[in-house]
């Protein structure tokens, strides 16, 4: 009887420490999970703010390409009306002008006399090359701000 009782014992231990080590098992494998759901997160986030940063700098890489792009042709347009304001002032190339002489009301003869070719002041030649850049200036932004919003904000 005192062999049962001692293999009974053992038994009812081993059976005790069978117990113990499944339920440790059990919560280790838990948290084995939880770290793996955590680390597979980490991946995910890790990936996204990869492809945000790849994105981001596609985008900013188009960006300074639109910006030389459009950089350049300002200042080879600012050197086209340079150039112009250039030659109409050596008169290697004259200002085409529709306009007519008005008359004082004075008669005059039959023949031209005086007349010379209608032309523009120097205030107003200037105010011409002055807006004309302008003008350039201005388009090439607009055109620059609608390219960057189709290739940049839009998509």
């Amino acid at each position: 009887m005192k062999d049962t009782k001692i293999t009974l014992v053992l038994v009812a231990v081993f059976l005790l420490l069978l117990i113990l080590l499944g339920g440790a098992a059990v919560y280790y494998h838990g948290q084995y999970q939880a770290a793996d759901k955590r680390a597979d997160e980490a991946t995910t986030l890790a990936k996204q703010r990869q492809e945000t940063i790849n994105d981001m700098q596609v985008r900013q890489r188009d960006v300074a390409a639109l910006d030389a792009k459009y950089t350049g042709e300002l200042a080879d347009a600012k050197a086209t009306i340079d150039q112009l304001e250039r030659d109409v002032a050596t008169g290697k190339r004259r200002l085409q002008l529709n306009a007519r002489c008005p008359s004082n009301g004075a008669t005059t003869t039959s023949g031209l006399g005086d007349a010379t070719a209608p032309r523009l002041t120097d205030s107003a030649e200037r105010d011409y090359f002055t807006l004309r850049e302008g003008i350039i200036t201005i388009t090439g932004q607009v055109n620059y701000l609608q390219q960057y919003i189709r290739e940049q904000c839009l998509k």
